[in-house]
């Protein structure tokens, strides 16, 4: 008789949700019992309670990652004309934010090894029209933020931190979103803390900024006015629900990320020995939260087919540079213009990674992966 091995989803977030049914249950009746759907108490309870977490003064919610990227960068004054650095080998939400508020994105290399800017090649790209810069803390690992941070200094740029899969990640001991200008959230489902849908939250230090955010979210009313639109601003405001859903979850980050990142360790264990290269270790003051655990392997595409046949669930995290993108080929950018991002996107392949992943399921995929290289 033969056995049937369940499978391995690359994430499961319908175990996240069945653990706090009751809880999400509840907290949707409160809001819809209140009859109060937009900026409401839910809402500004998890700007307090979110912010206190990543040591941010100010918080903001908005309607999704994507939004709070573009209003920061529009709040710290980048426009038409200007342009921006973020790096190749990124979401390309990173990009079209700069692209929306009619500026252009210039595409920064990575280091191989951890995937983030490359702080020598942001400089490198510096030019006079250079506004700010984009650090993205890919895949839970923080951004090389000391350099980058200090060529945003002698250069005068803002910082806006790309903090879409960065939440509790901390550098030098600080958390995310509190080391640049500001830091942008996102809380799609599938982040270590996701919303039932689209939401996300800006953190800053700095009150002009937060006051700015407030606006820009909500078509440019005045803060505390009704009719009164002081500036241009857009409808991108966190509502009610999502407020309520991440103010459940957010008190179980620190554990879910705890046990990611056993996970994480797990996996090194596994795969020692084995041709591939691993997300490297914490630096010191490093925390990263593996929203991703993500390998790279030659012959990438091959394993990614034999984890499928497998039953074990994998992605391709990104199949392509942002230079090699049909929207941004108008940059001129060709094949070899950023070697290491283009490499990145040849080998980098994400294996399962949730919080209530077995010791069972990782050796099991690990023992599919040796499988495959070893025959």
């Amino acid at each position: 008789m033969t056995t049937t091995l369940a499978k391995i989803p690359l994430m499961d977030l319908k175990q996240q949700y069945l653990s706090l049914r009751g809880e999400l249950v509840a907290a949707a009746t409160r809001v819809m019992d209140s009859g109060v759907f937009i900026l409401g108490p839910e809402g500004a309870a998890f700007e307090r309670e979110f912010g206190a977490a990543h040591d941010a003064p100010h918080c903001a919610g908005v309607s999704s990652g994507t939004s709070a990227l573009q209003l920061a960068l529009e709040a710290c004054g980048v426009g038409p004309g200007d342009e921006v650095a973020v790096p190749a080998f990124t979401f390309i939400a990173t990009a079209t934010v700069v692209s929306a508020l009619g500026a252009k994105p210039v595409l920064v290399d990575v280091d191989p090894a951890t995937l983030t800017m490359d702080p020598k090649d942001l400089a490198a790209r510096l030019t006079p029209k250079t506004k700010a810069v984009v650090p993205v803390h890919l895949f839970g690992r923080p951004a090389d933020m000391g350099p980058i941070l200090a060529v945003a200094k002698e250069r005068g740029l803002r910082v806006v931190e790309d903090c879409a899969q960065g939440h509790l990640a901390r550098y030098g001991g600080r958390c995310v979103g509190s080391l640049g200008d500001c830091g942008a959230f996102s809380f799609y489902p599938s982040k270590n803390l996701g919303a039932m849908g689209d939401a996300g939250a800006l953190t800053t230090a700095d009150p002009k900024l937060q006051e700015l955010f407030i606006m820009l979210r909500n078509v440019g009313r005045k803060p505390g006015g009704h009719y009164e639109h002081v500036r241009v601003g857009h409808n991108c405001r966190l509502d009610e629900l999502q407020a309520a859903v991440l103010r459940v979850k957010l008190p179980y980050l620190a554990a879910w990320t705890e046990a990611k990142r056993k996970s994480a360790e797990l996996y090194r264990r596994a795969l020692a020995g084995l041709p591939l290269r691993l997300p490297p270790e914490d630096a010191p003051g490093m925390r990263q939260v593996y929203t991703l655990f993500v390998i790279q392997a030659d012959r990438r595409d091959a394993l990614s087919a034999h984890l499928t046949k497998a039953g074990i669930g994998n992605g391709v995290y990104y199949p392509a540079p942002l230079h090699r993108m049909p929207a941004y080929q108008h940059l001129g950018l060709g094949e070899g213009s950023l070697p290491r991002s283009e490499a990145a996107s040849r080998a980098a392949l994400a294996l399962p990674m949730y919080a209530e992943l077995t010791e069972e399921s990782i050796g099991r995929i690990a023992d599919s992966i040796r499988s495959f290289y070893q025959g």
